[in-house]
């Protein structure tokens, strides 16, 4: 429990950020997921373009701080490797 009114303010403000990174880092997992289908599927197309909505995303979440840019760069090299994979 809070004892002061900053305290008080400071959790429904804290409360407020981890349902907003909640959210994203879901979308960025629904992503992440999407594409790893594609790719296991052989669809070298639609994968190339998943993996442009996946690393548009993590570096947008890496930006705001959601993620840490080292685990974005990491994961999106990743993801990259498996479509370079693909033949």
């Amino acid at each position: 429990m809070p004892n002061t009114k900053s305290a008080e303010r400071r959790v429904r403000s804290s409360a407020r950020k981890q349902s907003a990174n909640h959210s994203v880092k879901s979308r960025l997992k629904t992503l992440e997921k999407n594409y790893l289908s594609l790719a296991s599927a052989g669809k070298k197309e639609e994968a190339a373009s998943a993996l442009r909505t996946v690393t548009s995303a993590f570096d947008k979440a890496a930006k705001s701080g959601v993620v840490h840019k080292s685990t974005a760069g990491r994961k999106k090299s990743r993801l990259t490797l498996k479509l370079n994979a693909l033949k």
